[in-house]
């Protein structure tokens, strides 16, 4: 795997982008509305049938890494591997995983992951805030998505045994309307869920949770 080479986000000429994210993240989001969007209408029944977590929900916090490369903005994702005990098996997500008791504060949780994942310090790391909290029925997960800031070079490494690739596209890849597509999936209990809201990367799918995460967080990014 190629290694990127990264640029500090402190040579940018301009960071206005980074400061209106941050203070739409610090302002009401656009929340359950901006995540439907990328929702499949199975998801939106489950929802709907069950708005509010159950008390025996899990806790898990993700990490939507953002970094300067090559004139653009670029975030980081990763295709975990197959893994037959792992609901979400092979699928591509951010960096994350769940609450342990010696997190402490959520945020941690997402910091910890990523550097177990992909090998991102935590030191590295500017926290700009934390997008709307999201159900995810089929895992009984109530996952907390934060946004983060890279700062410095650094190597990704994927996590032997967890994470068969490291993605790291360009923002703008997924506002561009040829990239955003549906199609028909069958998950691993053979369920078909048909006409799925998802983002095309090269080929590989970008669905679910991690779509409809992506969904609000592209309603607070300014091009």
């Amino acid at each position: 795997m190629d290694i990127p080479v990264l640029t500090s986000p402190e040579t940018y000429m301009d960071n206005t982008q980074i400061e209106q994210l941050r203070m739409r993240l610090v302002a009401p989001l656009p929340g359950r509305a901006a995540q439907y969007r990328m929702a499949s209408m199975h998801r939106l029944e489950e929802l709907g049938y069950n708005p509010v977590p159950p008390p025996d929900a899990k806790v898990a916090c993700v990490l939507k890494l953002l970094y300067w490369r090559d004139n653009a903005w670029h975030t980081l994702l990763i295709q975990r591997t197959q893994n037959p005990k792992d609901r979400h098996s092979g699928q591509v997500s951010f960096p994350g995983g769940r609450f342990e008791e010696n997190d402490g504060e959520l945020v941690n949780v997402a910091l910890r992951e990523a550097q177990e994942e992909v090998g991102v310090l935590p030191g590295q790391v500017e926290v700009l805030g934390r997008l709307t909290e999201l159900y995810i029925p089929v895992s009984n997960f109530v996952v907390h998505p934060f946004v983060g800031l890279l700062h410095g070079p650094t190597d990704f490494v994927p996590q032997p045994g967890e994470v068969e690739l490291i993605l790291t596209p360009p923002v703008d890849a997924f506002t561009r309307p040829e990239n955003q597509k549906q199609a028909d999936i069958t998950v691993g209990s053979g369920i078909t869920l048909k006409n799925v809201p998802y983002f095309d990367l090269n080929g590989r799918m970008v669905w679910g949770a991690t779509a409809m995460i992506l969904s609000e967080f592209l309603e607070l990014w300014v091009e």
